[in-house]
């Protein structure tokens, strides 16, 4: 595993051109592996030795001090997905058009189309489908009564879709993905992620060492040691697996951090409100476990 100094060397290389993309990404996953981490290194305990500070930063502790991360980097393949997502955006909001054939031909290679159904007179979408009563169909709008729908082609729906900007069919999830996942998608949709494959293959290259970037700066920064505090262990576990910290009005009780106060420190109308909320969430929660639905 690299240290703090190792990895900013590497950036540097690569930054200059001095080793290619596929060499940086050997040198950093050389030495990788499960159970390796950071802070089993010599380099991070000795820097940490450093800027720890005598007491925890959230409750005045002293006992059992470690170093609190406030940010954490994300796995490479999320950065990769990231800037994926930023190019093809990129793409269709300029408004790239695609050939119609070639559209035609992605769309029928990776999709099965189940049509909207219409009223063979006047042409309404999803007339009403009767269980019982013949026949089988009734058009809401002209009251025609019949039994077989008529549909639009997919050539007829990309016609309208290249024609006409404002066509509603572009928002109808009438195609499921050949794929495992089987996924319904309208026409906008398909056109996003076949805009997004042809810029994948593109510009691999690029996006591929964008998000080595990304993925290098945001573990130098973790590295670094910068954005820590110091906690003691009740509260790391607290703010690890809870997502607690301690209160700053009492220094007494523990509070989601995305709160300004404990329950106990809000203003009585307020702190009454939240019990109940409380009360009514674990009585649920008890119907549930009764149930044995929980």
């Amino acid at each position: 595993m690299l240290t703090y100094k190792e990895l900013i060397e590497l950036r540097e290389k690569l930054s200059k051109e001095e080793i290619t993309l596929d060499t940086a990404k050997e040198i950093y996953w050389k030495d990788y592996g499960e159970g390796k981490r950071a802070w089993h290194t010599k380099d991070w305990e000795k820097r940490r030795n450093k800027i720890i500070k005598d007491s925890c930063e959230i409750c005045d502790s002293k006992e059992t001090l470690t170093i609190q991360h406030l940010s954490h980097p994300k796995k490479y393949y999320d950065y990769l997905n990231e800037v994926k997502r930023k190019y093809a955006e990129n793409i269709t909001n300029t408004n790239t058009t695609i050939d119609k054939s070639v559209f035609n031909e992605y769309l029928l290679t990776n999709y099965n189309y189940f049509p909207v159904p219409l009223c063979p007179n006047c042409k309404n979408r999803y007339p009403n489908e009767r269980m019982r009563k013949q026949p089988k169909y009734l058009c809401t709008e002209c009251r025609l009564e019949f039994n077989e729908p008529i549909y639009k082609t997919v050539e007829e729906l990309i016609e309208f879709f290249y024609s006409d900007e404002d066509t509603i069919e572009k928002h109808d999830k009438c195609f499921i993905s050949k794929d495992k996942w089987m996924n319904k998608q309208n026409f906008l949709q398909i056109n996003y992620w076949m805009q997004r494959k042809n810029i994948e293959v593109k510009s691999s290259n690029e996006i591929d060492k964008e998000a080595f970037f990304l993925f290098l700066d945001d573990n130098i920064k973790y590295l670094s040691l910068n954005e820590t505090i110091t906690i003691c262990r009740k509260c790391a576990f607290n703010y690890d697996l809870n997502k607690m910290e301690l209160c700053p009005k009492c220094k007494k009780y523990y509070k989601g951090i995305q709160y300004q106060s404990c329950i106990q420190c809000l203003p009585e109308d307020k702190r009454k409100i939240a019990l109940e909320k409380i009360e009514f969430g674990k009585e649920w929660h008890e119907m549930h476990k009764e149930l044995g639905i929980d």
